[in-house]
C-alpha cells in the first residue's frame, strides 16, 4: 500500500481484527493505521486511541488540558 493511499475498509477491519495489533487486548497499537481514533475491539462500546499515531498523544493530552481548565473555571 501506497504510504499516500488510504487503506480500504477490508484492510482497516483485518488490522483490527488482528490480535497483535492489541497490546494487552485493550490498547489499539497500529503504525500502518493513519486513524487517531479507530473503534474499539467491540465496536458497539465507541472509540479508542491509536497509540503508535503521534497525533492521538497531542489529542489527549489536549483533551486533559481543555478538561481541566473547564473544571477550573466552574469552580
Amino acid at each position: 500500500m501506497n504510504q499516500n493511499q488510504k487503506p480500504d475498509s477490508e484492510t482497516r477491519n483485518s488490522w483490527h481484527d488482528d490480535s497483535s495489533n492489541w497490546k494487552f487486548g485493550i490498547f489499539y497499537y497500529n503504525k500502518a493505521d493513519p486513524r487517531i481514533f479507530p473503534p474499539k475491539r467491540l465496536a458497539m462500546l465507541g472509540w479508542t486511541v491509536n497509540f503508535a499515531n503521534p497525533i492521538s498523544y497531542l489529542s489527549a493530552i489536549g483533551l486533559i488540558v481543555l478538561i481541566y481548565c473547564v473544571s477550573e473555571y466552574l469552580k
